[in-house]
């Protein structure tokens, strides 16, 4: 089995990466994909990892990274077009800088790169985590007759998405597994993961901020926006995310707000907080599943969690994490567990050790590859 893990990665991470990397865009191609895995946003190279431990042929594509894409192309050929573009982006003034960073998918170059990758690895699966921005009919139109079509989804479904196409829909939310059933695509449940090896590359960290939010800032998440807003109003919650421009100039979050943090840098903050807020997005209705959820528990926050009935499921409410059905009960726990912190380290240590011993990637991908094998082999 060879499987190709295809990614799409926000253009605003990729400006922060090349922000701090200035020239990163000029490096090779082995060394901006090292320096993309370093960063540890979003699945880094989590997923092939250890699928390559398993003794399955695996690789990572980020197909709307441009600098790193154009890398790979100049490794088959001349590519002055692409020096030029790379250039751009490590050295051009910020605002023209960010245009290029990230692939347009209307170019054609961003399609002929990813289809000279995909001939060029020939995969017996094609594992798509971007479904709403890469299209299953084009990928079906470039991949080898025999290779499967696996998406990945937990965010909101595009109605433009052929979901037919798929051989094969993952999802970390029940409710969208029991809606592609009711559709006729085949669909299975997986939750999400948490990577040990991000907690070497924190060091030591203090534990300085009494209370969290990390997380996205954006109109799909109305709920956690007004949630967040009556939170902000009566206690002093540190809030980090994308997606502050968006917000009213009214907004008690605006006073909060402390910047956006990606991979290495939002751990890090996890692992500052005492205790961190989690608030689902609209579309996992009572399901619990975000990344959130093993992020905070994994770095030792101690994580406060809005209520979902299949919580317990994946940790145990009241000693793993806290869960609130309010706002309200919400900030009677911030006050109870901010004023007894032997009893909120204790929290804590549990939800991390359960979070290290059963939803880590080496056995999410465990049951991964069990699945693929028992479907594609």
């Amino acid at each position: 089995m060879r499987i190709l893990f295809l990614n799409a990665d926000y253009p605003s991470f990729l400006a922060a990466l090349h922000e701090e990397r200035r020239g990163l865009a000029l490096r090779d191609y082995a060394a901006q994909m090292a320096a993309r895995n370093e960063s540890c946003f979003g699945t880094a190279d989590f997923m092939s990892r250890y699928m390559t431990a398993s003794g399955i042929e695996a690789i990572d594509i980020h197909a709307n990274n441009r600098p790193l894409q154009e890398a790979w192309q100049a490794t088959r050929q001349a590519n002055p077009a692409g020096w030029m573009i790379r250039a751009l982006c490590s050295y051009a003034p910020q605002p023209l800088r960010h245009r290029f960073i990230a692939f347009d998918r209307r170019q054609p170059r961003f399609g002929d790169i990813l289809a000279a990758q995909i001939a060029a690895f020939r995969p017996s699966v094609l594992y798509n985590h971007d479904p709403g921005g890469l299209s299953a009919d084009w990928l079906r139109s470039v991949l080898p007759p025999d290779c499967a079509l696996v998406a990945q989804i937990a965010s909101p479904r595009d109605p433009s998405v052929n979901w037919q196409a798929y051989d094969l829909v993952i999802s970390s939310l029940p409710n969208f597994v029991a809606a592609f059933r009711r559709e006729g695509v085949s669909a299975e449940y997986m939750p999400l993961a948490f990577e040990p090896s991000v907690l070497r590359g924190l060091g030591a960290v203090p534990r300085d901020v009494p209370l969290s939010f990390v997380g996205s800032l954006s109109p799909a998440h109305g709920e956690r926006l007004r949630f967040l807003a009556a939170i902000a109003a009566q206690s002093d919650v540190a809030v980090w995310g994308d997606g502050a421009e968006r917000l009213a100039s009214d907004s008690p979050l605006l006073a909060r707000h402390q910047g956006a943090v990606w991979g290495t840098n939002m751990f890090r903050v996890l692992a500052r907080s005492q205790l961190t807020l989690n608030k689902h997005i609209d579309i996992s209705e009572n399901y619990a599943n975000n990344m959130r959820l093993f992020e905070a528990t994994g770095t030792g926050a101690c994580l406060l969690t809005d209520s979902k009935e299949n919580l317990h499921e994946l940790f145990e409410p009241g000693r793993e994490v806290l869960a609130y059905r309010s706002s309200e009960e919400c900030l009677d726990l911030i006050r109870y567990y901010g004023a007894h912190p032997a009893e909120r380290e204790a929290i804590a240590r549990a939800g991390q050790e359960r979070c290290l011993r059963d939803h880590s990637y080496e056995r999410r991908m465990a049951d991964l590859v069990a699945l693929l094998r028992q479907r594609f082999d």
